[in-house]
């Protein structure tokens, strides 16, 4: 289950209303009835931005056996990116 938290009982009690909720995962906030934030530990998101980096390395990879890829100097990848 998704935990989720008022942005006002972060307003009255602080940051430390989150600690109980944030042992289970990430906690949205919300505020006006709608997620405006999501708030997780620092190592948590670490781990996830390198689980992230990871995979990408691993897609790449097998684009690159498949042959979907192809070399490009500096300069062609830069003026790709102009177009």
């Amino acid at each position: 289950m998704i935990a989720t938290m008022p942005a006002q009982t972060i307003k009255r009690r602080g940051m430390s209303a989150l600690d109980t909720q944030l042992k289970d995962g990430p906690v949205w906030v919300f505020a006006n009835d709608m997620p405006k934030y999501v708030v997780l530990f620092a190592d948590d998101f670490r781990r996830m931005r390198h689980e992230a980096f990871v995979e990408g390395c691993i897609q790449s990879d097998a684009e690159c056996r498949a042959g979907l890829a192809k070399p490009a100097t500096v300069e062609e990848l830069m003026s790709a990116f102009d177009e």
